[in-house]
C-alpha cells in the first residue's frame, strides 16, 4: 500500500489544510510535507535495484466492463521521478509557508493537489487512470498561476491550461484506440498498459495513415506540448514569469518531467517502428530546440523567461538522448531529468528569492548584487554550474553521457547539441556577469536568510551528488533503461504480482514484429 499512499497523502493533507486556520496550515503544511518526504524514502529499502520489474504493485478492478483498472507500480524508469517529487515538495511548501500571499492554506493546499496529481502519473500503469492524474495536474497548477500569478496572470494561465488540455486530448484517443485493439486482438476491452505492450500494431513505413504512425502521432503531441518540445513550447516562458516562485519551481522541475516521462513509458516501447522512423525529424527538433532555447535565452531582459528558455534547451537534451537509440545516450537523456528537475528548481528559487525582496525580474535593474548579497551570489554561482554542465555537477554528467552516445550512435547531431552546451554556458555567465558584477544598481537589499538557505542547501548537496557519484543514482534506474534498449520493438516487462508473490513472477511480453 506504499504506492497508493504516496498518491492519497497529498490529497488527505490538501484536505486538513483547508480546514485549518491560515496560521496552523502553514505550521501543519510544512509537518506533513516533510513526513512525506521522510515516509517517501522507505522505497529505498522496499525497491529491488537489480530486478527490473515493476514492483509494489497494487492492482485494483474499478470498471471491469471497460477493463479500466487502478493499476500502479514502480519500476527504474519511475524511481527518481517519484523520489524528486517528494523531495522539492517540502522544499515549495517550506518556501511558500509563512508568506504574505492571500488566501495562504488554498495556495499550501493546491501544492498538495499538484503533488497527488503528479505522483499519480508517474505511478499510474492504466492507461485512463494515467490520463486522469496527467490532466488533473492542469487544475492545481492553473490556479496557482490564475489566483497567485503576476499582472498577465490570466493570460498566462489560460494559455497554459488550453494548450496543455488541448494536447492530452489527443492522448486520449490515442488510449481508447488502444482499447478497442486490446478488444480487437484479444477479446476484451482493456486499458492496462501491460496490455497495450503486447499489441501487433502494423506499421506501414512512409505512410502516416499507417495505424502506429497515427497513434505515435497522438501520443506525441501530449507529451511534446507537456514537455515542451519545439515548436510546442511557446505557453511556458509566460506562464513561468506570471507563476509565484513554487508554482515555477515546481511546473520547470516536475510538471515538464510528466512529458518526458511519456516518451519512455508509452511511445518508445508502444510504438518502435514509428520511433525508429520518425527519430531522424525528432533528433531535430531536439538540437534546434536545444539551439533555438539557448539564443532565446540569451535575447532575454526578464531573469525568469531567461531561465524558462533554458528549460527548453535542456530538454531537448533528453530527447535527443532518446531517440538516437543508444544506451549510453537513454541514460544520459534520462540522468537529465533528475540533473535538469535539481538546477532549474534552485534556479527559479534564486530568482524567486531575489524578486521578492526588488520587486522587479528585469535584468537591467539589477548590477553588483555580489557586493550586496554574497550568500545569494555563491549560491546562484554554483548552482549554475549545474545549468552549464560543468564537472563535478549533475549536469555534465547527463550531457556528456547525451553527446557520447549520440557520437557513436548518430555523430551527425553531435556538433549542434555542443553548440548548445557552448550558448548556454554563453547565456550563464552573461547573466551572472550582468546581475552579480560592475555597477551597483540598487542599494540596502538583504542577503538571504536563515529559511531561504535553508531551502537552498539540499538542492545544492544534491547537485554535487549526482555530479561525484553518479552510480548511486544510475543503478536504481539501469537496468529499466537498459531493457528498453536491449528489448527494441519486443518490449518485455515482469511485474511482481502480490497475489503471487511467495511462488512466481508474473509475465507479460510484447510481441510486435
Amino acid at each position: 500500500m506504499i504506492l497508493t499512499s504516496l498518491i492519497a497523502l497529498p490529497f488527505i493533507g490538501a484536505l486538513i489544510i483547508f480546514c485549518l486556520s491560515e496560521k496552523k496550515a502553514s505550521y501543519t503544511a510544512v509537518i506533513l510535507s516533510l513526513g512525506y518526504f521522510i515516509f517517501s524514502l522507505s522505497l529505498f529499502f522496499l525497491f529491488d535495484p537489480t530486478n527490473s520489474a515493476l514492483q509494489l504493485t497494487e492492482q485494483r478492478q474499478w470498471f471491469p466492463s471497460l477493463g479500466i483498472q487502478y493499476f500502479i507500480g514502480i519500476d527504474g524508469i519511475s524511481f527518481w521521478l517519484v523520489l524528486l517529487t517528494s523531495f522539492l515538495f517540502p522544499l515549495c511548501v517550506f518556501y511558500s509557508a509563512f508568506g504574505e500571499e492571500k488566501n495562504q492554506k488554498g495556495f499550501l493546499a493546491c501544492l498538495f493537489l499538484l503533488t497527488g496529481f503528479v505522483m499519480g502519473s508517474f505511478l499510474a500503469l492504466d492507461g485512463i487512470l494515467f490520463y486522469i492524474f496527467f490532466e488533473g495536474s492542469l487544475l492545481p497548477l492553473f490556479f496557482l498561476i490564475l489566483l497567485w500569478g503576476g499582472k498577465d496572470r490570466v493570460y498566462a494561465s489560460l494559455k497554459f491550461f488550453i494548450y496543455t488540455a488541448l494536447g492530452s486530448l489527443f492522448m486520449l484517443v490515442g488510449l481508447l484506440t488502444l482499447m478497442f485493439l486490446v478488444k480487437e486482438q484479444a477479446g476484451e476491452f482493456s486499458a492496462n498498459i501491460l496490455d497495450f505492450y503486447q499489441l501487433n500494431i502494423p506499421f506501414v513505413g512512409q505512410h502516416l495513415l499507417s495505424t502506429q504512425s497515427l497513434l505515435f502521432f497522438t501520443f506525441f503531441f501530449a507529451f511534446a506540448v507537456k514537455a515542451p518540445l519545439f515548436p510546442f513550447h511557446t505557453w511556458l516562458p509566460l506562464a513561468h514569469v506570471e507563476a509565484p516562485t513554487a508554482g515555477s519551481v515546481f511546473l520547470a522541475a516536475i510538471v515538464l518531467k510528466m512529458g518526458v516521462y511519456g516518451f519512455l513509458r508509452f511511445i518508445l516501447p508502444l510504438f518502435p517502428e514509428a520511433s525508429f522512423y520518425y527519430a531522424p525529424w525528432l533528433c531535430f527538433l531536439a538540437v534546434f530546440g536545444i539551439i533555438y532555447g539557448a539564443l532565446m535565452a540569451l535575447a532575454q531582459s526578464d531573469f525568469k523567461k531567461l531561465i524558462a528558455y533554458s528549460s527548453v534547451s535542456h530538454i531537448g537534451y533528453c530527447i535527443l538522448g532518446f531517440f538516437v537509440f543508444s544506451h549510453y545516450s537513454l541514460s544520459g537523456g534520462y540522468y537529465q531529468m533528475l540533473t535538469h528537475g535539481l538546477s532549474s528548481a534552485g534556479l527559479f528559487f534564486l530568482v524567486g528569492m531575489i524578486s521578492a525582496r526588488t520587486h522587479t525580474k528585469q535584468l537591467d535593474h539589477y548590477g553588483g548584487l555580489a557586493q550586496l548579497t554574497p550568500i545569494y551570489s555563491a549560491l546562484f554561482f554554483i548552482v549554475s554550474l549545474s545549468a552549464i554542465a560543468l564537472p563535478l555537477t549533475g549536469g555534465f554528467i547527463s550531457e556528456f553521457l547525451v553527446l557520447f552516445g549520440t557520437f557513436l550512435a548518430d555523430i551527425r547531431w553531435v556538433p549542434f547539441a555542443i553548440t548548445g552546451v557552448v550558448l548556454g554556458a554563453g547565456y550563464m555567465l552573461f547573466l551572472i556577469l550582468k546581475v552579480f558584477f560592475g555597477e551597483v544598481k540598487m542599494q540596502n537589499i538583504p542577503d538571504l536568510n536563515l529559511k531561504e538557505i535553508l531551502v537552498m542547501i539540499p538542492i545544492i548537496v544534491l547537485i554535487f551528488m549526482t555530479g561525484i557519484w553518479p552510480n548511486l543514482f544510475f543503478k536504481y534506474s539501469q537496468k529499466s533503461l537498459d531493457q528498453l534498449i536491449d528489448q527494441k520493438g519486443n518490449y518485455n516487462l515482469t511485474v511482481h504480482s502480490p497475489s503471487l508473490e511467495k511462488h512466481k513472477l508474473v509475465s507479460t511480453q510484447g510481441n510486435k514484429k
